[in-house]
């Protein structure tokens, strides 16, 4: 960087050099330089080549048009904080909202040097078009200065795709069983077991919410709080049914049974996101059943909340107090209300959600665990791994998660270039 900043400086001395000898010497000083910058950019074009997407020139006119406006939203901005007679909530205002736009104005100022650089270079290079090395050594560092402004706005336009504001919220995981009997629910609770394990490798707080076990202590099925930051952008795609084909338990001549689960996930939402009523909700309360002990079967612990305008029910036994069986069915309430909610809006905005990797349905068919094969697949990507035993500990589920969401960007890139 210090010595194509060196060059760039020194051809820029050119045009204020009209002395032929003062040329001749920068001419035969470049030699050594022309032979780093060339080994640097045979290094830089080949990382970027390979990590790079190639953005068209419709689609990089469509994002010029964005980074103006951000630009302009910045110096207004900056110009309300500055005023002495802008009021404390104009100023709070402004102020978070010149932090939302930092990270985009940081690579927009690079940008915007490295652009000014590749004109200097351009216009240089036409004044020095006589002196071969010296032009072949500005050709070289043209291209290298290219290749970094592709970077850049490859990181712009990354910036710029359309998020989901339920990304940075934590989860509620529901899983239950499918096609297989006990062979489904013991499937069920295993994977719920993966997902918790999973949680802890990464610092997230698993909350059991509720479940129902099978006669074989399977789960038929089980809920979970899952907390923390960006937890649902990173499970969003896990949603859809699971198949397991393995020999069962229950199977005494050894063949292999192909059963399933269906895995749903929710963002976590509140009361203030969905603004419930108190006259909207009807709130029952009845004794637990199942395991528990006598306490669970002798007092009304267990809590039902029927949101009245949708219909929707959620009941919750999990806990002997009744405050903490209501606290959970309110969140899942909240949480299956929201979903909603956005799909709502996603549905009457675009078509995008059917789009993007798999509609999110529990109907569809997303991976298959063999179990005789010792491999995981995952279909909508075309990916198998193949230590099952390690993926159903909560190791490994990375490689499916970071090829979803990489999918999930490639295809936003390609919305973003037709819709604009």
């Amino acid at each position: 960087m210090r010595m194509r900043s060196n060059l760039f400086w020194a051809l820029k001395k050119l045009q204020s050099i009209s002395a032929i000898s003062r040329i001749d010497h920068l001419y035969h000083r470049s030699s050594i330089q022309s032979a780093i910058a060339t080994a640097s950019l045979s290094i830089f074009r080949s990382f970027s080549a390979e990590t790079q997407p190639q953005l068209s020139t419709d689609l990089i006119k469509v994002m010029e048009q964005r980074l103006l406006a951000i630009e302009h939203r910045n110096v207004c901005l900056e110009n309300i904080i500055n005023q002495p007679e802008a009021s404390p909530t104009e100023y709070s205002r402004a102020n978070k909202e010149l932090r939302k736009l930092r990270g985009s104005m940081e690579l927009i100022n690079e940008l915007r040097t490295k652009q000014k650089e590749i004109e200097g270079l351009k216009s240089l290079m036409a004044e020095c078009s006589g002196y071969k090395d010296m032009l072949d050594m500005a050709n070289d560092e043209l291209g290298q200065a290219i290749d970094e402004e592709k970077r850049l706005q490859s990181l712009l336009l990354k910036s710029l795709l359309p998020k989901d504001d339920a990304d940075e919220r934590g989860c509620i995981l529901e899983v239950r069983a499918g096609t297989g009997g006990e062979e489904a629910s013991l499937f069920a609770m295993d994977i719920f077991k993966m997902y918790e394990r999973y949680s802890q490798t990464k610092g997230w707080k698993f909350e059991v919410v509720d479940v129902t076990e099978s006669d074989l202590r399977g789960y038929k099925e089980a809920s979970a709080a899952i907390s923390g930051t960006d937890i649902y952008g990173k499970l969003k795609f896990e949603s859809g049914i699971h198949r397991v084909q393995r020999v069962p338990v229950t199977e005494k001549s050894g063949r292999i049974h192909t059963s399933a689960v269906s895995v749903a996930i929710l963002p976590q939402a509140d009361q203030v996101d969905m603004q419930l009523k108190n006259e909207d909700l009807r709130i029952d309360t009845y004794r637990s059943g199942g395991s528990g002990g006598q306490h669970a079967n002798t007092t009304n612990s267990a809590v039902r909340i029927t949101h009245i305008p949708s219909g929707m029910t959620v009941s919750i036994q999990d806990e002997r107090s009744q405050h903490m069986n209501k606290a959970k069915a309110l969140k899942v309430l909240c949480a299956k209300l929201y979903e909603i909610e956005r799909s709502r809006i996603h549905l009457s905005r675009s078509k995008l959600r059917s789009e993007q990797i798999g509609s999110g349905d529990r109907s569809e068919r997303i991976r298959t665990y063999n179990f005789p094969q010792g491999r995981v697949t995952d279909h909508r990507v075309g990916i198998t791994h193949h230590a099952i035993d390690d993926m159903m500990q909560g190791e490994n589920l990375d490689i499916f998660i970071d090829a979803l969401l990489l999918q999930q960007e490639l295809d936003a890139i390609a919305s973003f270039s037709s819709t604009h």
